[in-house]
C-alpha cells in the first residue's frame, strides 16, 4: 500500500498560512507529498524547502485566474494538479491553514489498509475543529463550520476536486473547466474515520487575514470587499466563543508559542458583523439542540459526500 499527500499554496508569509506545520503534520503517513506552489510574491518557496524531507514534490504553477475566475473554482483546479500527481493508492489532502492532530495517525493507518481492497469505500472523512481569533476559541455552531469534511480519497481517475477545493466528487468525461457543476457528477462514499484536522483559517494574525479575505472574495466573485483593505482585521469580541480545553497538534506548539497579535484582540462588546448571524435566538437554539442533544449530528445542512459507515 502507498500513501499520497497533497496541498496547493502561495503567499503563504503574506495570508499567515501554517504551511510548515500543515505539511509536516501529514508527512509521518505518507510515502510522497505533492505540493502544488502557485506563483507567490513572498518567500513561500523557501518556507516548504526548509521542511527537508525526501518525500517532497514540488510542482511550481502560475494561476490562471482568466479561465477559472468564478466561484472560487482556481483552488478546485490547483488542488486537482496536485491530486493527479498523487501515485499512491490513498491521497491525504491537507489545506495550506488545516493541520492533522497526530491522535488520528493509527486511526488513518488502519482504515487505509483495512479498506485498501474494498472498492466500496472511496474516501474517508475527518471530524473538525475550528478556531477563531486566536488558538484559544473555536466556533461551536455547526451551521457556520463544517463539523466533518473528506480528507483522504482514493486514487481514481473519475476523483477530481470541487467547486472552491473544500471538498471531491466523482465526474465522468470531466472537462478540466468545470469545477463547480452538479451535473454529471456523484458523492464519494465515505466512511467516517477517528482523526481530527484542526483549521485555523479564522486564527490567523489580524494584520494579515483581511488581505487573505479580499483575495478569496475576488476569485468568488470578481469583486473586491474593500471594507476588509484595513491594516488590522477586527474579529469582535472573542467572549462570545467556548475555550478550547482540548491539546493543539504537536507540530502547531512552536507557531502558537510565538503568537504575538494577543494585545489586539477583543474581549467586549459586540461580535463582527460577518458573525453576528450564529447569535441570534433561532441559531442559538439550533447549536443547542446540535452540540448538547445529538452529541454534534446537525439538523440538516449540506453535505458533499455520502456517510456509509464508521472506520
Amino acid at each position: 500500500m502507498k500513501i499520497s499527500g497533497f496541498t496547493i499554496i502561495r503567499n503563504a508569509t503574506i495570508y499567515d498560512f501554517p504551511i510548515i506545520e500543515s505539511i509536516s503534520s501529514v508527512l509521518p503517513l505518507v510515502d510522497e507529498f505533492i505540493v502544488v506552489m502557485g506563483d507567490s510574491q513572498d518567500n513561500t518557496a523557501d518556507l516548504v524547502k526548509s521542511i527537508n524531507s525526501p518525500k517532497l514534490k514540488i510542482i511550481n504553477t502560475e494561476w490562471d485566474t482568466k479561465t477559472f475566475n468564478a466561484d472560487g473554482n482556481i483552488y478546485a483546479q490547483q488542488t486537482d494538479l496536485a491530486l493527479k500527481a498523487c501515485t499512491g493508492d490513498w491521497c491525504i489532502y491537507i489545506q495550506a491553514d488545516e493541520v492533522l492532530h497526530e491522535n488520528g495517525y493509527a486511526a488513518i493507518r488502519n482504515a487505509c489498509t483495512q479498506y485498501l481492497n474494498d472498492s466500496r469505500v472511496e474516501g474517508f472523512v475527518f471530524k473538525y475543529v475550528h478556531f477563531y481569533g486566536n488558538y484559544d476559541h473555536y466556533i461551536d455552531a455547526l451551521h457556520f463550520a463544517y463539523p466533518k469534511e473528506v480528507r483522504i480519497v482514493r486514487n481514481l481517475p473519475e476523483t477530481h476536486s470541487w467547486k472552491d477545493a473544500q471538498s471531491f466528487r466523482s465526474i465522468t468525461d470531466f472537462d478540466g473547466i468545470s469545477y463547480g457543476k452538479k451535473e454529471g457528477t456523484r458523492k464519494l462514499n465515505c466512511l467516517q474515520i477517528d482523526a481530527y484536522m484542526y483549521h485555523y483559517g479564522w486564527s490567523r494574525d489580524p494584520r494579515k487575514i483581511g488581505k487573505k479575505i479580499v483575495e478569496q472574495k475576488t476569485m468568488h466573485d470578481g469583486t473586491v470587499a474593500e471594507h476588509f483593505k484595513t491594516e488590522l482585521y477586527e474579529y469582535g469580541n472573542l467572549s462570545y466563543f467556548p475555550l478550547f480545553k482540548g491539546q493543539h497538534p504537536k507540530f502547531m506548539e512552536p507557531r502558537i508559542k510565538n503568537m504575538d497579535w494577543g494585545d489586539v484582540l477583543q474581549y467586549t462588546g459586540a461580535p463582527t458583523s460577518n458573525m453576528r448571524k450564529k447569535f441570534k435566538l433561532k441559531y442559538r437554539i439550533i447549536n443547542f439542540i446540535e452540540n448538547r442533544i445529538l452529541g454534534g449530528r446537525t439538523l440538516g445542512g449540506f453535505k458533499n459526500y455520502k456517510l456509509i459507515g464508521k472506520a
